[in-house]
């Protein structure tokens, strides 16, 4: 360490002590280690976040005028938090509070950034799934309340509403309004890094950053971002390092008001096997449901879906589907699949025979009992694929989609947990079971003919 940087920084300690009670010193100040003196910024090293918070919520005036005094006027302060002391990993945390007491400001005011800035919002990938707008988000007395607070979001990002934790049961349009937010937010204000992210793709990030010993760079990219969107965050249940990495850079982008726009399939009260700083900080901006659509809001997802695939279906069976159908929005567009394909195949008109043929047919697939190795064995043949292959180590392509389609229609229909699901398909764990329905659900949002071989698939689950 060097001696000079040793030498101011315990003139420091010797102001500051003056300055509080032996306890206080004792117990915020006399563990911190100078790291580094560049530029007028002084780093110095904290044995945990809530260090952290606690000196820039309550010393940060000391701190100030005492790094005034010793180090020179101007002088600016950054925190280095040891997350992982096992590979001695750190990371830094700059002090909005420190600044803003200052009067300073970093880069320009307005909405112009520096050329440097705008290349890098440039070469961001947003992940944004850009089919999903506020324009084709139907709205309805289930999800009004979530669209009017998603648009206050997209016009005030960081200031309204933050964090925004939005959730509600599968199929009901989280995935899509949070896009929509981002897309909006992307147009109004392009000066800002937008970034939209699955839960089980940065908890995939993290561990690879751990083992290419990168995660610095992996933490600095996400403190770097300005609107955070994290989808299904549940899926950090249990996963303990993965959340200490994310509570982290939820602080640094909060603290700095940056915008974490989040959905998962329940409350934070309900979510089970996360921290309890982390639940905390869920709730501190707003919580908000988007319910199972009702009857008339079906309806108008209904005429979306088959306006959008430029189809023609009479009313009477728009009303048919809507009023026996309590499903997801998912849902409702496999049904209208469902009835595109026999429609097709049969050269059947469609009318409201052949709408309550396939909608009792949905209905008589639920009531009876069905294994898990019927569901293997349809997908398998399916797919020309001998089933035996979904238990081994095989990564083929077609192997992977049937062992993945299995886990999806064995999760929607068995009363199964994940894990017994993936023990018995493939002796997988818990985590890609749920990967899997992911993967399958997104993949049939974006691919029609996908999609149809899914409904295929069903069909022959129900006449089995």
């Amino acid at each position: 360490m060097n001696s000079h940087l040793t030498e101011k920084w315990n003139k420091c300690l010797e102001i500051i002590r003056d300055n509080v009670s032996e306890a206080n010193y004792a117990t915020w100040f006399a563990d911190i280690k100078p790291i580094r003196y560049e530029d007028s910024v002084l780093t110095i090293q904290v044995k945990s976040n809530y260090v952290c918070e606690h000196l820039d919520e309550n010393y940060v005036g000391l701190l100030r005028s005492t790094l005034y005094k010793v180090m020179g006027n101007g002088t600016k302060l950054m925190y280095s938090i040891l997350t992982d002391k096992d590979n001695n990993l750190s990371v830094e945390v700059s002090t909005d509070n420190y600044s803003s007491s200052n009067g300073t400001h970093n880069g320009n005011s307005g909405n112009s950034a520096p050329a440097t800035a705008q290349a890098a919002i440039q070469e961001l990938d947003s992940m944004l799934i850009h089919r999903y707008t506020f324009d084709n988000f139907v709205e309805g007395v289930s999800n009004r309340l979530s669209r009017a607070v998603g648009v206050s979001v997209a016009n005030s990002p960081g200031r309204v509403f933050n964090p925004l934790f939005i959730y509600g049961s599968s199929g009901v349009g989280k995935t899509h309004l949070i896009n929509a937010i981002g897309a909006k937010i992307k147009e109004l204000h392009p000066e800002l890094r937008v970034l939209y992210v699955s839960a089980h793709l940065f908890q995939v990030q993290y561990t690879d950053s751990i083992l290419q010993k990168r995660f610095n760079d992996f933490m600095k990219f996400y403190q770097s971002i300005d609107v955070l969107i994290i989808d299904d965050i549940q899926e950090f249940a249990g996963l303990q390092k993965t959340q200490t990495a994310f509570f982290h850079i939820f602080n640094h982008l909060h603290l700095n008001g940056k915008q974490l726009i989040m959905t998962s399939d329940r409350t934070p009260a309900q979510l089970q096997g996360m921290e309890e700083r982390l639940i905390t900080r869920f709730k501190w901006g707003m919580t908000a449901e988007i319910e199972s659509p009702d009857f008339e809001l079906r309806k108008n997802i209904l005429k979306s879906i088959i306006r959008k695939d430029g189809l023609k279906f009479p009313e009477e069976v728009i009303d048919y589907i809507a009023e026996h159908t309590n499903a997801s929005i998912r849902d409702l567009e496999g049904t209208v699949v469902s009835i595109m394909a026999h429609s097709t195949i049969n050269n059947a008109d469609i009318d409201l025979n052949l709408a309550r043929k396939i909608l009792g047919k949905a209905a008589t697939y639920e009531k009876r009992t069905i294994t898990i190795d019927e569901i293997v064995k349809k997908v398998a043949d399916y797919y020309s694929v001998e089933a035996e292959s979904i238990n081994t180590r095989s990564r083929k392509r077609e192997v992977v989609l049937v062992r993945q389609v299995a886990m999806y229609f064995s999760k929607k229909y068995l009363d199964m947990s994940t894990s017994k699901i993936g023990q018995y398909i493939g002796k997988r764990d818990h985590a890609t079971v749920l990967h899997a329905c992911k993967a399958v659900t997104n993949l049939a949002e974006t691919d029609k003919q996908f999609r149809h071989e899914l409904n295929e698939i069903e069909l022959s689950l129900q006449s089995a």
